[in-house]
């Protein structure tokens, strides 16, 4: 018998042997347990005290890259770059203008949530919102003339919202003629848009198309963005970043639960909003729609958070996620370190919660660019603040606790102004490391909204849905490829 810590050719004295077996007979035995817990249970029936450790083996087949990417020098100062950078940002809204004159984008070009698709590749629901944005736009009369010049492709591009600076919830399409909240970050000198919130139930970004659909639309383009213009240009720029710190403390999570940040931001443009030059009958109108609309906040909340991830961009040697995106058929995620490439796999279907009559096999799989809001550190990274979210997408309480502190194990830093007070108000978990997420196999936890798999169905209800494990270790593998072979 050989101690390893002793020279093969010293003998190992027998007394020695005996004493140290003594030693550990004698006393209490102290266990750790490491995979299936069949071995702690078993000791714990015997009144052995055990202590289990929750861990797993690297994602099959990703050792080599890993060990090159956390040998690279550069990664420790890159990630407490990338991580800085992204908590730092500042996110104002500066204002509201048409997709036409913020954007530069003309008639038959339409942007979409996600990473790059076709015609072909889209699902029920993202066909449904390019078949309304066509209706909308008077490229078609009808949905079925709308639906052939979108497949024969004459006059149309599609592409990300990600690739404009710009994110959409669901189906994310955005067209010339559509509203468009424009944030600044004064830190870092970003921009960032989003499309106004239409509601909930039959709206474009669920898919949904009917006459009421183009109506609400046309109204908004007429009535609701003119008047948040002038509301917003009379008020001067709002802290939005600082509205979704309030909101944490107040029940919010900032992704399916945004109550009292849509309370908020009206509280903040109510005054300047009563004050514009138009008609008392549509300012009544406006602040009504906003009020009944929960989720009117959360396309601020989106360019808020796309202003911090981007912001933390190419950075070389940085493993950190800075977009989530899913396009209904297709998951997406981008890191600092690997520039605009996306690594997609195949998006999940979201489990919780249905409305009316609908059932898991009415829902389409993950869809939209609101996933931002967990790449920036809120949303089902923040559940532990917004218990009650658990009503709306299943699960339970300690589901919502046990989901906060689980992102902390994948995650580069804590929030120092995004805070759970459950937590006593530990930062939320910010950050998604990929070396992290393919060491431990956790992947990261998304809130989300499901739309119909049907065009033109709409909401059937909301859920929780995580990534597909493979964009990771795709992504690290890029990331592997780009260590300087210096190192």
């Amino acid at each position: 018998m050989t101690d390893i810590s002793t020279p093969a050719s010293t003998p190992i004295s027998t007394p020695l042997i005996s004493t140290t077996l003594r030693g550990l007979l004698n006393g209490e035995p102290a266990v750790v347990t490491a995979g299936v817990g069949l071995l702690a249970d078993a000791l714990r029936a015997q009144a052995a005290q055990v202590t289990e450790v929750d861990w797993r083996p690297p994602m099959a087949g990703t050792e080599a890259d890993l060990a090159r990417v956390m040998s690279d020098p550069r990664r420790e100062a890159a990630n407490a770059q990338a991580v800085s950078r992204l908590m730092s940002a500042g996110a104002e809204l500066v204002d509201v203008r048409p997709a036409h004159e913020c954007l530069g984008i003309e008639k038959g070009t339409f942007f979409h949530a996600g990473p790059p698709m076709s015609w072909e590749q889209a699902s029920g629901p993202m066909r449904g919102a390019l078949i309304g944005a066509m209706l909308y736009e008077g490229l078609a009369e009808t949905p079925e003339q709308a639906e052939t010049a979108l497949a024969s492709g004459d006059g149309i591009t599609l592409d990300p919202c990600h690739h404009h600076h710009t994110v959409g919830p669901m189906a994310g399409v955005v067209s010339p003629s559509m509203w468009m909240f424009e944030l600044k970050d004064p830190v870092h000198g970003g921009t960032a848009f989003c499309s106004l919130n239409e509601g909930l139930g039959k709206v474009l970004r669920y898919g949904a198309y009917s006459p009421e659909v183009i109506d609400r639309l046309n109204w908004m383009e007429r009535v609701l963005g003119p008047l948040l213009q002038q509301a917003v240009r009379a008020h001067g720029p709002l802290d939005v970043k600082a509205i979704i710190a309030q909101m944490l403390q107040m029940g919010d999570e900032g992704h399916n639960r945004n109550r009292a940040g849509s309370l908020m931001i009206m509280r903040d443009l109510l005054p300047s909003l009563i004050t514009v030059d138009a008609p008392s009958s549509d300012i009544a109108e406006v602040v009504r729609f906003a009020g009944a609309n929960e989720h009117f906040f959360l396309n601020l909340g989106m360019p808020a958070s796309k202003l911090a991830t981007d912001a933390a961009r190419d950075i070389p040697g940085s493993t950190m996620v800075v977009a989530m995106a899913r396009n209904g058929t297709d998951f997406g995620i981008q890191t600092s370190g690997t520039g605009d490439q996306w690594f997609t796999g195949p998006a999940d279907t979201p489990v919780g919660l249905f409305l009316g009559n609908y059932g898991p096999e009415d829902a389409n799989p993950d869809i939209g660019d609101s996933a931002i809001m967990e790449t920036a550190g809120i949303g089902g990274f923040a559940m532990a603040a917004a218990p009650a979210i658990v009503r709306f997408v299943g699960g339970d309480v300690p589901l919502a606790l046990r989901t906060t502190r689980t992102m902390y194990e994948i995650t580069l830093g804590e929030h120092p102004v995004f805070q759970v007070p459950i937590l006593e108000f530990r930062g939320t978990p910010t950050g998604i490391d990929i070396t992290r997420v393919v060491r431990t196999g956790i992947l990261p936890q998304i809130n989300t909204g499901m739309a119909g798999a049907v065009a033109g169905t709409g909401q059937v209800g909301a859920g929780l849905v995580n990534p597909p494990e493979q964009c990771f270790p795709a992504a690290l593998t890029a990331l592997a490829r780009a260590v300087p072979d210096s190192h």
